[in-house]
């Protein structure tokens, strides 16, 4: 019959209505039976008729929770619940409605939860959560604890009742020498044990007790090991947890002793008994241990991080206590004294964890594997840093390494052996266990307990890397191992990358870690170094940013950072140049054990206080090759450190961090030749890469300070003459040449180069040239700026480092030929690495000169080579040789001719620009250089006599002491070796320009014949030529000049001289200055300067112009026509006035214009003309008071500018002339009577007797007009012709009946209506597009401003209005 099958006489439907609508029923007035009414109760329960909650009101109404009868109520409901719970047919809902009946009646204190673990079974049990163990498996543990209870013996004193047997035992066990326990008595031993416990009936149990207890006495006898396996290996762990549980009872206040962890570890090492199973029985448990150890460490953390901070409560006093003068003091063994108060805290730890006294006990038996397992389990709990697991564990680290330690030890140490005999070392060197490294990993920074173990540990490291560097550099070559039984070795590759990676684990933590808490033990330094510098640099500083990282956790190692940081800070506020050595001394001392944290403190301090930087690189001479590695890194560190900003809040100037920083590294690596650059170097090509040129400014430091090449703009005119002349007077008469006699300079010169030119890693000197010169042309293109004059800032800053830095490749690769071997070609720098054209020229430049007929000659290209003349032939008969020129860089180079060459170079820009040009007058222009055309003769005699009057001073010098003789004549050594070196220089310079000469005689009449369109020349010539070249530097300005002048001074056919300077001032020149940046201004000035200079020279006199100009193609009236007739005196100085009248209109534009830009470079072109320009009083004065007027802007820098422009036009004032007086006479300054105003763009002419050129109708050419006094410009009335030698001489007479006359005027002269504005776009390029890229892009530097529109005339109000203004004044 089912349970739930009985019908309710009592806990009827009526009452169970009752009972739920109230909470306070009835009582039931009949006597019921407490069984069956419980029973009824807890059917209908289950059933869900009545709610759980109502079985109290249900219990009340009978009477049945009463105290009297509370018990008994208990144990039916119990007993009702477990015969319910039997019941296999109750349905699921019932189920569960059941197992929470049990629930809530134990809750409601109705039943205890005791009787229900009592009488129910244990599935139920396990549903209704009454216990947390499965039904099984407490099934099995009831079973267990019966058995033990019902069937285990009661134990009693057996050593007491059976001690004869016992006695005998320990006779046996107890003895020591001749008549102890050995291996060969094992098996007697054992059958005498055999033989005790039979005979007395003894506990095999307790016997293995007493075994073990005499095992524990004897630790280094292993025979007892041979004992053990008699024994049952379950009874071991028992037998050993026992003793461990025996000393966690709170009666025992003794720790476990220690012979039992050794007697654990020993069993454990034999594999009698296993780890996990002994551990069960040992406390405390490791969350315990845990949360006990970062409490422990919390406190130490806060102790350490307290170090250095300012207390805010603190009094005045107590404040200024720190400062107080005197001797300052450090404290190096802050760190050590923190560890042993911390060891002395956690003394209590090793004493009752006996997990770490197990792993003590591993280390002790040299059981490694099963101390790594522990080492690894125990991990958080930090166990090295306990004295006896440290100690164990360098002693086995002392004995591992020992046997490969005696083959890589130093032959001085080796020499001599413990027993005073010289000590062999081994052929072949041992195998370096692999367990070396993970106990080296476990030991981390406590390896600084044995430093002598320390130094050990880095020799072995050096020679085991050594060696898997010295394997793999060998071939590998495949045995027959296998075949041969042996095993098959594995390739010396992947033995290497092993190696590396133990090697690098065990630096990063163990050894630099260790060396932070040695108190100032340089000799450890250099030991780490020893291993350390195998590895390269990006790995070496992977290793410093870890060991800076991951230490800060353990609190000693952070305490001693912290001392040292405020040590490091208390030294440098005392440091200056009177206790340089004793305060130097300091800072090596607490380096040599922090180098990262001293060296980022003194590195943070002199970037707030520049003044540092020349004491602090004084005292680092104290410091080892490891502190220095460190110094790079934490320079490089602090440079990649995001969120500082690199430039003023003005976005112009570098900022003051960066300069000092720059200037420190810069006098660092200068001084010390340790340094190791290559890191730096490869920071700044990766910051190249991506696009950020600011870090530029440490080459500029390092190239300064390193190799005394130095860039600056500021140069005066004796210096800009000096630099035109060779070493010996750049370095005598200026500051920027290099001297190759200053060994220091050499050696420091030397090893820049050599970190750029690495011989094992990638060589960085030519991805480093052609990053910063594409830098030049991103900073433009992808310019963020929101102002040009931050733009134009950058691009100057990068340009500077760019002309710095190929003049010290040129200087510190020698000979020319390894520079050449370098550079990529002509057309790679163009098509391949897209610099532009004038860029890539300053690059190859002096490779043109390796270009030779033959090998061995000593003179190549640009000097002439050709035969001399023959005996009865002309002056300018010699004839060419027939070999060409070549370019030989050795046997694995590939050799080019000069016809590639020009065929290379004719591909560089479009075809139409060849129209006017020729490829030789491009090559010749962009190859020669300022040695090439000039000869600072002047400065030659001047420093030649100088150094001769120093000379005859000493002669003459009265002092006939020994030491003043010997001084004199050191002193005349040098100066004649002075005299002797400029002389020679100055010979050799002469010679070079004459040759060249010669070669530009004999090209010049073949450059510009084959010109199809000559009309053109001028404006090809300045846009491809002068303009970029002009700008490059101070020296490429003047060179362009000059080279004006010398083709002009040769005679060359078809460039008109006049012309060109013509469309210079008139027509190329303002939109030049508005686009250019303020260096490039400053170029721009002295270029123009310069022309200024030769055109003057030419008006001063008749005859000066009638014997350099009068004769010369160059003022030929007829551009096609190189014969026709020459310009006069007199039309020349009408030009010249117009172009001095048009030079003040352009700058007063400039300076009245909205744009900074225009303003700045009108000011900077200004300055540097201010020596030649202004001339006339009325432009002076017009100029001089639009300058007043900037001075007082409110742009400070613009005010600075005006200020020196001002000057410089005063102390010119009275130099100025009168118009009448420029003019000579002939010029008419009548006012015009023109009527309306004249556009600022067409420059008209102001005088009535200028001429003018009207265009062709029918050629399109200028054709000579009439002045406007009437006067007819007769071509015919010119100076003699000038017949070429060349075949194009009949051509050129041809087209002279056709060919137009230069006639001065303000209008175009290129067949244009002097009505139409001509001038190009605001930009470099001058035709159509720039010529700086080989596919005529878009110019860099273009920018539109009011200055560019009223160049190119497109305004119409009032620009027009503020020009016809400025052409009233002027």
């Amino acid at each position: 019959m089912a349970l739930f099958g009985i019908q309710c006489a009592y806990v009827t439907e009526e009452r169970v209505k009752e009972w739920k609508s109230t909470n306070t029923a009835r009582k039931v007035k009949v006597a019921v039976p407490a069984a069956r009414f419980v029973f009824e109760l807890c059917q209908t329960l289950v059933l869900g008729e009545l709610p759980l909650t109502k079985c109290r009101v249900a219990l009340d109404a009978a009477n049945l929770t009463e105290s009297a009868a509370k018990d008994g109520t208990a144990s039916l409901l119990a007993d009702t619940i477990a015969h319910l719970g039997q019941e296999l047919t109750v349905p699921g809902e019932s189920r569960n409605r059941l197992v929470e009946l049990a629930k809530w009646l134990v809750d409601s204190g109705l039943i205890p939860a005791r009787l229900l673990q009592e009488r129910c079974e244990a599935e139920f049990l396990w549903e209704a959560e009454m216990i947390k163990i499965k039904a099984p498996d407490l099934k099995s543990k009831e079973v267990r604890v019966n058995t033990r209870l019902l069937y285990q013996q009661t134990k009693f004193n057996l050593l007491r009742e059976e001690s004869e047997g016992y006695a005998k035992l320990l006779t046996l066990l107890s003895q020591r020498g001749p008549d102890g326990l050995t291996r060969e008595k094992a098996p007697a031993v054992i059958g005498a044990i055999k033989s005790l416990i039979g005979h007395f009936d003894l506990d095999p149990n307790r016997v293995f007790d007493i075994v073990l207890e005499c095992f524990e006495l004897q630790p280094e006898n292993s025979t007892f090991l041979e004992l053990i396996p008699l024994f049952p290996k379950t009874h071991t762990t028992h037998i050993l947890g026992f003793k461990f549980q025996f000393y966690q009872r709170p009666d025992v206040e003794d720790p476990a002793p220690s012979g039992l962890y050794r007697l654990a570890a020993s069993l454990i090492k034999a594999n009698c008994i296993d780890l996990d199973s002994i551990l069960a029985h040992m406390t405390p448990k490791d969350e315990d241990a845990l949360q006990q150890y970062e409490e422990i460490t919390k406190r130490r953390m806060e102790e350490a991080n307290r170090i250095g901070k300012i207390n805010l409560a603190a009094i005045g006093k107590d404040l200024m206590e720190e400062d107080k003068p005197g001797d300052v003091t450090i404290d190096l063994y802050a760190a050590l004294d923190m560890e042993s108060s911390a060891l002395t805290e956690r003394s209590d730890e090793i004493l009752h964890n006996q997990k770490l006294g197990l792993l003590a006990g591993f280390l002790l038996v040299d059981d490694w594997p099963h101390a790594q397992v522990l080492f690894e389990r125990l991990a958080p709990l930090h166990p090295v840093a306990h004295e006896q697991i440290s100690s164990g564990l360098i002693r086995a680290i002392e004995n591992a390494i020992a046997p490969y330690y005696s083959y890589v030890r130093p032959r001085y140490l080796s020499k001599l052996g413990s027993n005073g005999s010289i000590e062999m070392q081994s052929a072949n060197a041992p195998e370096l266990p692999k367990e070396v490294f993970r106990m080296l990993l476990c030991i981390g920074p406590y390896l600084h307990r044995n430093a002598l173990l320390l130094q050990k540990v880095c020799r072995v490291l050096q020679g085991y890397y050594q060696a898997a560097l010295a394997d793999a550099a060998q071939p590998f070559l495949t045995s027959n191992a296998q075949s041969n039984g042996q095993i098959e070795k594995r390739h010396p590759r992947l033995l290497l990358k092993e190696a590396t990676l133990h090697v690098e684990e065990v630096l990063g933590a163990s050894l630099l870690p260790s060396l932070q808490l040695l108190p100032a033990n340089p000799a450890v330094g250099l030991a780490i170094w020893d291993v350390m510098c195998l590895l390269p640099y990006e790995v070496r500083y992977r290793l410093y940013g870890e060991w800076d990282k991951e230490d800060e956790s353990i609190p000693m190692v952070l305490a001693a950072r912290q001392t040292a940081k405020l040590d490091t800070r208390r030294i440098l506020k005392r440091l200056a140049k009177e206790n340089l050595k004793q305060l130097g001394r300091m800072v090596a001392k607490i380096a040599h054990a922090n180098p990262m944290t001293v060296l980022r403190t003194i590195v943070h301090q002199i970037e707030a206080y520049k003044d540092m930087i020349a004491p602090v690189v004084d005292a680092f001479k104290y410091l080892t090759q490891l502190e220095y590695d460190v110094l790079e890194y934490v320079v490089i560190e602090r440079l990649a450190q995001s969120g500082r900003d690199k430039l003023k809040d003005d976005g112009l100037n570098v900022s003051d961090w960066l300069q000092s920083l720059a200037s420190f590294w810069g006098h660092l690596c200068k001084k010390y030749p340790s340094m190791e650059l290559r890191g730096l170097v490869q920071y700044l090509v990766n910051q190249l890469k991506r696009g950020e040129g600011i870090e530029l400014v440490l080459l500029q430091e390092l190239m300064q300070q390193m190799a005394s090449v130095e860039y600056t703009e500021n140069v005066t005119d004796d210096q800009l003459e000096a630099l035109a002349g060779g070493e010996a007077l750049r370095y005598q008469a200026s500051a920027f040449g290099v001297t190759k006699n200053n060994k220091a300079l050499m050696k420091s010169t030397n090893r820049l180069r050599d970190a750029l030119l690495s011989k094992d890693e990638p060589k960085l000197a030519v991805p480093l040239l052609l990053l910063i010169a594409q830098q030049r042309s991103y900073v433009v293109v992808n310019a963020e700026a929101s102002y040009i004059k931050v733009v134009s800032e950058q691009f100057d800053r990068c340009h500077g480092t760019f002309l710095q830095y190929v003049e010290f490749l040129l200087s510190a690769i020698s000979p020319l030929a390894a520079y050449a071997q370098l550079i990529p070609s002509l057309q790679d720098l163009v098509q391949k690495y897209h610099l532009e054209v004038e860029v890539a020229f300053h690059i190859y430049r002096p490779i043109m000169r390796l270009y030779k007929q033959h090998k061995s000659s000593s003179l190549g290209w640009p000097a002439d080579m050709t035969k001399p003349a023959a005996q009865g032939q002309g002056k300018d008969d010699s004839t060419p040789v027939s070999s060409e020129l070549t370019l030989d860089l050795g046997p694995n180079q590939k050799s080019f001719k000069w016809s590639e060459l020009i065929e290379v170079i004719h591909n560089l820009l479009p075809s139409k620009a060849w129209n006017s040009l020729s490829p030789e007058l491009y090559t010749t222009f962009w190859g020669l250089t300022h040695l090439d055309v000039y000869v600072p003769r002047k400065r030659y005699e001047a420093e030649i006599a100088k150094q001769r009057i120093t000379l005859k001073a000493l002669e003459e010098s009265s002092d006939n002491s020994h030491a003043a003789i010997a001084k004199r004549k050191k002193d005349k050594e040098k100066i004649q070796e002075v005299l002797d070196r400029l002389s020679s220089e100055y010979q050799k310079q002469e010679a070079n320009v004459a040759a060249v000469h010669q070669r530009l005689v004999r090209e010049k009449d073949g450059w510009l014949v084959g010109c199809s369109d000559s009309l053109k020349i001028n404006m090809e010539f300045l846009q491809r030529c002068i303009f970029p070249r002009c700008v490059m530097s101070m020296m490429d300005a003047v060179y362009c000049a000059r080279f004006v002048q010398t083709i002009h001074s040769l005679g060359t056919p078809f460039f008109n001289t006049i012309n060109h300077i013509d469309a210079l001032i008139c027509k190329t020149l303002f939109p030049m200055i508005c686009c250019c940046t303020e260096y490039e201004a400053g170029r721009l000035g002295r270029f123009l300067c310069e022309t200024l200079k030769m055109a003057y020279h030419w008006k001063s006199s008749a005859e000066v112009y009638d014997k350099e100009c009068g004769n010369m193609p160059g003022f030929a009236t007829f551009y096609r026509d190189p014969n026709s007739a020459r310009v006069t005196f007199e039309q020349y100085i009408r030009v010249h006035w117009k172009w001095n009248s048009r030079l003040s209109r352009l700058l007063i534009q400039c300076l009245e214009s909205e744009e900074y830009m225009e303003i700045r470079n009108g000011l900077t072109i200004l300055t540097k003309i201010a020596s030649v320009f202004p001339v006339m009083k009325k432009s002076g004065a017009n100029l001089e008071r639009r300058v007043l007027k900037i001075k007082g802007d409110e742009r400070e820098d613009l005010k600075v500018l005006a200020t020196g422009v001002a000057a410089a036009l005063a102390s010119r004032k009275s130099a100025w002339l009168p118009e009448e007086e420029f003019t000579m006479g002939y010029v008419d300054l009548k006012p015009m009577t023109k009527s309306g105003p004249v556009p600022a763009a067409t420059p008209m002419p102001t005088s009535t007797t200028e001429v003018i050129a009207k265009p062709s109708k029918e050629t399109g050419d200028i054709e000579p007009g009439v002045a406007k006094s009437g006067t007819k410009v007769d071509p015919s009335a010119a100076a003699p012709t000038v017949t070429p030698k060349s075949e194009n001489s009949n051509k050129g007479s041809a087209l002279s009946a056709k060919a137009p006359a230069f006639v001065p005027s303000a209008a175009n002269t290129t067949g244009k209506s002097h009505d139409t504005p001509s001038h190009p776009p605001s930009s470099r390029s001058f035709a159509q597009t720039s010529a700086r890229t080989v596919t005529d892009g878009p110019s860099r530097g273009g920018q539109t401003n009011t200055g560019a529109s009223a160049a190119k005339g497109e305004d119409a109000g009032t620009n027009s209005t503020k020009a016809s203004n400025i052409d009233s004044e002027v």
